[in-house]
């Protein structure tokens, strides 16, 4: 490329970057003014660098759009090129003789007579950017405080009637906040006077006034005063945040801007502990169970201590001699800090444990508060390693189950038979059809006078003998006879239940059949009736089964009515019922050792009589509660009555820890000291303390009056004897 071409096009491009720059700065400038005027001196900083930036990459995007192509087309204007600029830049190799003979010819035009590229100087654009500029920065700097002090007097010499018409604002603001090591939070920085911070916080203000005040402080709103120290310009101060606060700036000469400002206190929180296996509280170990396995899930909102400590209780013995040993096995966690597991495999035979003996554990963990960590620990899980006497007892309570559903098993059937009549309905005569069903009545009536005797209910006539649906498939003796579908959810056979089904309803005796709850609750539980019976149910379960009867009445009662179809809601609710009577359960405790209180020598009764007043309690009356925040409040009601806002303010102080949220209800006094005729502070001042009110305990209401004998029994107490 021809040297002097080259130059002019580097000067187009300088040219044009640095017009840019000269339309961009003025404006760049008069927008940090604005903001510095109408937010902070942050705010300020941030629109002139943002700005200066962006001005930049807009320069150096307008200098790279005068590339090649541009070059080209301003050369190809000018004479000397002959429109065949292009061939400056191509490669000669490439070019015939013509087309060199040709770029030589320019080249030396060029040469003898250097072009000028770069664009002429926008003066009207410049001068009207710059006026713009300059009358923002009059208007933004000088406007409001033509009066003002120069900063460079010293505070001294300041004048007091030009200190007070004009006082002091702030001009920016800046809050460092350093959390505590253990919460793992950097610090920051922000710009607002207003912010929640971790509890043990450090902050550290750093303010900066458009006047010189001589002294500038932090006044809390118990009290608590932080001076402020100058440096460099800046008023600096330190506090701890231990407790939330409302604060304000004041200064000497005062402030424009009185307002309160508020900091929050989050206070940290100890770590909680969930129990993930085993799933819980009970687990009844297994003969010859050699290992439990526990996993547990520490969580925090800082951080959980990377071991914790699992504590071990073994239980040993019986009655009254029973014996505890403890012991303590540290543990690592795995995960993150603030969800960390801790998983365990206990070995029994380590421990000692044997079969009859309770193993209870329990985990303690805590978390990384300094100095004094903070402990939580889990609710206590338990495995109850089964002795041979409640291995005997469990096989004997197996085969009672096993055989008392002979009890419990043909309500099923029952519903089964109702559903075959009703699609036999079409085939079957109206008679037939209600014989039937009223066989089916009487099936169900015999069941529910068999549940009757469990709740000592009396019988109505006992069978001469139970149908076979009531006998397991085992005690039936012929093996053509259908399979009983039971309760228990197993598959029968329901076969075809028509007038020769073979049940007998004649009413007589009851022979003993195994499996019936005569035999083996006098067998087992030593029951002499079947009343005595019902009190080996719990009440939940007695509540249950009285329900079961009653839905076994309404379907017995449309079954003898020949309305099967209407019986079938019954019966399957009595069925529900039924079932959740067997799933009962009940409730284990660990065995764990008593924690009493140290007996109190002194508080023994010796005898004496020295001192003891009398039973006689005098009856005191019920005073209002808090009444000094009544009397304010009842003033705050009243027009033109002046509220005592100082006592207000020591009652606040005294009853803060039970408040809800104090430091609303210190703003609202402090906003109707500040402006004692506004009617909206005196409103809301008022709602506050009405929140904050005790409810007065109701008295007890008078007994009414009694009539004549009704008197006369109350005198003849009073009389005596």
């Amino acid at each position: 490329m021809n040297t002097a071409v080259n130059r002019a096009w580097q000067a187009a491009r300088r040219r044009q970057a640095t017009q840019t720059m000269a339309l961009a700065v003025p404006l760049v400038v008069a927008l940090a003014a604005l903001a510095w005027r109408l937010a902070t001196y942050d705010m300020a900083t941030w629109v002139l660098a943002i700005g200066l930036l962006g001005a930049a990459a807009l320069a150096t995007w307008r200098a790279r759009r005068l590339d090649r192509r541009w070059l080209v087309r301003q050369l190809d204007q000018r004479p000397a090129a002959r429109d065949s600029a292009d061939l400056l830049f191509a490669d000669a190799a490439a070019l015939n003789p013509l087309q060199r003979r040709q770029r030589d010819h320019i080249d030396t035009a060029l040469h003898r007579d250097p072009p000028v590229l770069h664009a002429a100087w926008p003066w009207p654009a410049l001068l009207a950017a710059w006026c713009a500029s300059v009358l923002v920065l009059a208007l933004a700097f000088g406007w409001p405080r033509a009066g003002r002090v120069p900063a460079a007097a010293a505070p001294g010499t300041v004048a007091a009637g030009s200190a007070a018409a004009t006082p002091p604002a702030l001009q920016s603001v800046r809050l460092r906040i350093t959390a505590p090591s253990y919460t793992g939070q950097p610090v920051r920085t922000q710009s607002a006077l207003d912010g929640k911070v971790q509890q043990d916080s450090q902050l550290q203000w750093s303010l900066r006034f458009s006047g010189t005040p001589t002294r500038a402080a932090l006044q809390f709103h118990d009290g608590q005063r932080i001076d402020l120290t100058p440096q460099d310009g800046q008023w600096t101060g330190n506090w701890k945040a231990t407790r939330p606060a409302l604060y304000r700036v004041v200064t000497e000469p005062a402030l424009r801007d009185t307002r309160l400002y508020r900091l929050d206190v989050v206070p940290d929180q100890p770590p909680s502990v969930r129990v993930i296996e085993p799933d819980a509280t009970l687990v009844l170990g297994t003969p010859g169970q050699r290992r439990w396995q526990l996993r547990f899930e520490a969580s925090d909102d800082h951080g959980v201590a990377a071991t914790a400590q699992l504590k071990v209780t073994l239980a040993q013995g019986s009655g009254e001699n029973i014996t505890f040993r403890e012991q303590v096995i540290p543990l690592s966690g795995s995960g993150p800090a603030t969800q960390r597991r801790f998983a365990h495999t206990l070995e029994l035979a380590a421990l000692g444990a044997s079969a009859g003996n309770d193993v209870i554990a329990q985990l303690q963990v805590r978390d990384n508060h300094a100095p004094t960590p903070q402990t939580a620990q889990s609710s206590s899980v338990i495995l109850r390693l089964p002795s041979e006497a409640d291995v005997q007892e469990a096989e004997l309570e197996g085969m009672v189950k096993r055989t008392l559903p002979a009890y419990f098993r043909s309500q099923r059937q029952i519903i089964i038979d109702a559903e075959a009549l009703l699609a036999q309905r079409s085939r079957l005569s109206a008679d037939a059809f209600t014989g039937r069903s009223d066989a089916i009545g009487v099936d169900q009536r015999i069941l529910r006078l068999r549940y009757g005797q469990f709740l000592g209910e009396e019988s109505e006539g006992a069978p001469k003998a139970p149908p076979t649906s009531d006998l397991p498939t085992s005690d039936v003796p012929s093996n053509d006879a259908p399979a009983a579908a039971d309760d228990h959810g197993h598959d029968s056979h329901a076969g075809d239940h028509d007038d020769d089904h073979g049940h007998d309803h004649a009413a007589g005796a009851e022979p003993q059949v195994f499996g019936s709850a005569t035999d083996v609750l006098s067998e087992y539980g030593h029951t002499h009736d079947h009343a005595e019976a019902a009190t080996l149910l719990d009440p939940q379960t007695r509540a249950t089964l009285k329900a079961a009867l009653d839905q076994m009445w309404s379907s017995e009662g449309e079954l003898r009515q020949g309305r099967p179809k209407e019986a079938l809601p019954h019966a399957y609710k009595a069925l529900a019922f039924i079932k959740e009577v067997q799933q009962a359960e009940r409730i284990y405790l660990a065995r764990v050792g008593p924690e009493l209180p140290p007996i109190d020598e002194s508080r023994r009764l010796g005898g004496k009589r020295e001192g003891i007043d009398s039973r006689r309690l005098p009856l005191t009356a019920l005073t209002a509660p808090d009444p000094s925040i009544v009397a304010v409040w009842q003033q705050l009601g009243g027009a033109g009555q002046v509220p005592d806002l100082d006592a207000l303010n020591r009652w606040l102080r005294a009853n803060e820890s039970r408040l809800a949220d104090p430091l609303s209800l210190a703003a609202s006094i402090e906003e109707l000291r500040i402006a004692p005729d506004c009617v909206r502070c005196r409103d809301a001042l008022r709602a506050q303390l009405w929140r904050a009110l005790l409810r007065p305990i109701p008295a007890p209401a008078r007994r009414s009056t009694p009539d004549a004998m009704g008197q006369r029994y109350r005198d003849a107490l009073g009389a005596g004897p």
